[in-house]
């Protein structure tokens, strides 16, 4: 090796300054304090909005239960169960977790079955509260919803109702169908800790504008910002609740529950009676007229007037959407001299009688499987927002509706999509008869519509209550469970020296409202004592290690 090179000499030069990075360090932004700043005035102005609406409906607490009275008077609620429509409890709760469907009639709670039987059959450890609350409803879904599942009248939305409601059922977590967004029942059942879902979220033109008026938009913004799972009908549904401030990560797509219709078997009863009314109509030509409004009957007979001429063997089934309506249609009739068969009276088509009136709830579907054309009403005049064509297609009708079809435009859209013959759109009473009166001349394209119609249902209900489901236990009841665990070892990690000692036998009323406690446990000392976490009423303690000596909790 040659000899080492000298280091150069050494500068008196100052030495330089380490380089400073490439980049600059930039001011911090303000508008993550602006945006924070607004939200929290969004907040506080809706906090002020909901206190004006409870001050409200507590000062007319006395008219509204005037109001109820007078309703039962009417036959409009329940003679004996109307007191539940104020929170008073008929049922006892049982112990454990608790989940709350609430529907407000007969439609959403039709909608909420499936679900409701699927959490029952997956989860048997939580109990189910159903409410809805009109009293049809009650009666048509009294019998349809599982034997375990606890039924009670909703209560109406003041704070002693409200409040008496949510204190004796105490739900871990209340789901809402479509657009039920009352105040005091969103607001307690937050303040109680209580998680919230919405499930088939809708929110019809008309409600879209009131929530978006400046009054009004602090208040929906505060009570979206409530729900945990949000699950619209449609994309333009989810757009509608985004500009209304709703947590963009609680919105989730699940279809249409209200696809979900063959998973609502028919009772016995109604079988026996929906198969003598077939044998009545089988040498016959019928079509049916389902769910009209008042006014909507002119147009249905007319047309029937007008096929009469050129079919002198068809049948018109009318099946409005209120009974009393049915009975009113059928009396005047009656008066002009015309055989009408009322369904209620287990009146026959006898020879002459060529109009059939169905004045009863919960057999539309049914009725359906009866006709091979349906034209859904409440779609054939302004201000009307159409009904469910899924039902009708689902029974292989060619389906028929007007162009006022509401918020179930989606549903024609997307069938349309899939087959342009699934559904056919008409105007009025000219348009109708001329399109009834091409179905029946040629059974060709009566059956390519019938076919179209059940092939886009079918594509578009599959998976609809198992997507729903997997939302709901996904982003929901597991969270409840968790929340139970958190409450447990919260507990005792907060009060050590509550921990029982080796000799001391713990039971259920040692931890009110904390644990859902079954049976006892004894406890030894230096012992760890395991129990599986698989559902929450059979948690006893969980695994239990004691701190006093030395241990902790176990994973």
């Amino acid at each position: 090796m040659g000899p080492e090179k000298p280091f150069p000499a050494q500068s008196h030069r100052a030495k330089p300054k380490p380089s400073k990075p490439c980049f600059k360090k930039r001011k911090r932004s303000r508008l993550p304090k602006q945006a924070e700043g607004k939200m929290a005035m969004a907040g506080s102005r809706g906090e002020l909005v909901y206190k004006i609406y409870r001050a409200l409906t507590y000062g007319l607490s006395p008219l509204l239960h005037l109001h109820l009275h007078w309703r039962k008077f009417r036959g409009l609620e329940h003679p004996l169960r109307w007191p539940e429509r104020l929170g008073r409890p008929s049922l006892p709760r049982p112990p454990g977790l608790l989940l709350w469907f609430h529907a407000v009639s007969l439609g959403e709670g039709m909608a909420a079955i499936p679900v409701i039987k699927c959490c029952s059959q997956l989860r048997p450890d939580v109990n189910i509260l159903m409410t809805t609350t009109t009293f049809s409803a009650f009666e048509v879904l009294k019998n349809r919803i599982p034997a375990n599942v606890i039924y009670q009248f909703a209560p109406i939305d003041t704070p002693s109702a409200m409040d008496a409601f949510l204190g004796y059922w105490k739900p871990n977590g209340i789901v809402i169908m479509e657009s039920e967004l009352w105040p005091n029942l969103i607001v307690g059942a937050s303040k109680c800790g209580i998680g919230l879902a919405l499930l088939n979220a809708r929110l019809s033109a008309k409600s879209f504008r009131n929530w978006s008026r400046p009054v009004l938009f602090p208040l929906i913004s505060l009570l979206l910002s409530k729900f945990s799972l949000i699950v619209p009908l449609s994309s333009v549904q989810a757009i509608h609740f985004q500009l209304l401030q709703a947590p963009p990560f609680s919105i989730n797509f699940s279809g249409d529950l209200k696809y979900a219709v063959d998973e609502c078997e028919p009772l016995v009863k109604d079988v026996g009676r929906i198969e003598d009314l077939q044998k009545q109509l089988s040498q016959k030509r019928v079509w049916m007229a389902a769910s009209i409004h008042r006014g909507e009957e002119e147009i249905m007979l007319g047309v029937h007037k007008g096929l009469t001429q050129t079919y002198p063997d068809l049948v018109t089934i009318i099946v409005p959407r209120h009974p009393q309506h049915g009975k009113e249609i059928a009396e005047e009739l009656q008066k002009g001299g015309k055989t009408v068969a009322l369904r209620s009276q287990h009146e026959k088509l006898i020879p002459g009688t060529s109009i059939y009136v169905v004045d009863t709830l919960g057999e539309l579907r049914q009725l359906y499987k009866l006709s091979p054309i349906a034209v859904i009403g409440g779609s054939f005049f302004p201000g009307l927002a159409g009904h469910n064509i899924s039902e009708a297609a689902a029974a292989g009708c060619a389906v028929l509706t007007g162009h006022h079809v509401g918020h179930f435009s989606h549903m024609v859209i997307e069938m349309q999509q899939l087959n342009p013959l699934s559904v056919m759109q008409v105007s009025g009473k000219l348009d109708l008869e001329k399109a009834l009166g091409k179905l029946f001349s040629d059974a060709k394209i009566l059956e390519s519509r019938q076919k179209a119609a059940k092939e886009a249902f079918n594509a578009l209900s599959s998976s609809v209550v198992t997507n729903a489901w997997n939302l709901l236990n996904f982003h929901f009841l597991r969270q409840l469970t968790k929340n139970w665990l958190v409450q447990v070892i919260c507990f005792y990690d907060e009060s050590p020296a509550s921990i029982p000692n080796s000799n001391s036998q713990v039971t259920r009323g040692d931890i009110p409202g904390k644990f859902p406690l079954s049976g006892s446990s004894k406890f030894a000392p230096h012992k760890v004592h395991s129990f599986e976490f698989h559902n929450v009423t059979d948690i006893t303690f969980g695994i239990i290690c004691w701190r006093s000596h030395g241990m902790r909790w176990a994973d």
